[in-house]
């Protein structure tokens, strides 16, 4: 059930997918997911316009080493800036491009950008063709509609193919809905009947069990696992096999790659972060939780974690 899958070429080792996760999936992340058995991974989503105006924030969103496959997520709404971006030397490594036709945060929808395009179906087909003109494998991620009276994933999964898309990823859930609810099965499943490409399936999906119920009531060719990775990332060692490494280890390890490749500061606050979602559930959390945030430097985050994980 969860054998490797082919995207245009692209041979990804099996189909448990990391999601883009705006904020988290940093280089350090999706390595730490990619040697846990994750097929393939996503940057979190990237701002073509931030692109073109030479952002360096930006850029640092797209770090890679020479791993393979990979895939980057790209955000905007002007055909021709997401095609520039898509043949820029930031996303050259790359070996899938993923537009995001999904979020439903409202900075993002007033912009016209995200699921916004759900909602504008020419310009939709207009940037998903424009970012095949680039020669660039393009796959995009979006949700089963706009609201609920109104699904319209598979109509809007036959665009995505008509326009050149090689994959398509549905979360499903509507934009109204967010995050909430259980994710609609038989919205995915109508998309997967729609087309011919590779369907993905997101949202909802915990575990092992998770991800054979969407696949079995979806017919889709493999699985995203989004906020779940973030509480556990070894989740994806259930599809593997692999033995996970003790989380003291596996903290640590990202710890000191998240502080060499993008320094103290920023290491410190991610690496609380991260550290909130690995402790949930554990005896005296919320006081963990507490002594995190108040940790000023990586070494006091270290420390921290050493005690933590150790329990």
């Amino acid at each position: 059930m969860f054998p490797s899958v082919e995207i245009a070429g692209m041979v990804c080792p099996n189909n448990v997918f990391l999601a883009p996760l705006a904020g988290y999936t940093n280089y350090p992340f999706r390595e730490l997911c990619r040697g846990l058995g994750a097929g393939l991974t996503f940057t979190e989503m990237v701002s073509c316009k931030g692109l073109a105006y030479g952002s360096e924030e930006t850029k640092k969103l797209l770090y890679c080493g020479s791993e393979s496959p990979k895939a980057a997520q790209i955000f905007g709404n002007d055909p021709d800036i997401m095609r520039a971006a898509c043949e820029s030397e930031a996303l050259a490594p790359f070996d899938l491009i993923d537009i995001n036709m999904g979020c439903p945060m409202p900075k993002i929808v007033r912009n016209g950008e995200g699921n916004a395009l759900m909602e504008n179906l020419p310009l939709a087909e207009k940037v998903i063709a424009a970012c095949v003109k680039s020669g660039k494998r393009i796959s995009v991620k979006f949700r089963t509609g706009v609201t609920e009276e109104k699904k319209t994933a598979a109509e809007f999964a036959r665009l995505c193919e008509g326009a050149g898309a090689c994959m398509i990823t549905v979360h499903g859930r509507t934009r109204e809905k967010i995050y909430a609810g259980a994710p609609d099965y038989a919205e995915i499943a109508a998309a997967k009947n729609a087309v011919r490409i590779p369907v993905i399936a997101n949202g909802g999906i915990w575990s092992k069990k998770d991800a054979e119920k969407a696949i079995a009531r979806t017919g889709a060719d493999g699985v995203m696992i989004a906020r779940a990775a973030l509480y556990r990332p070894q989740v994806f060692s259930e599809f593997t096999g692999i033995e996970p490494p003790p989380v003291r280890e596996l903290f640590l390890k990202q710890l000191k790659e998240t502080r060499e490749l993008y320094g103290e500061r920023f290491a410190c606050v991610f690496m609380r972060k991260m550290a909130a979602f690995y402790i949930k559930g554990k005896p005296c959390a919320a006081e963990y939780k507490r002594r995190l945030f108040s940790a000023e430097t990586t070494e006091e985050v270290e420390a921290l974690a050493r005690v933590v994980f150790s329990e």
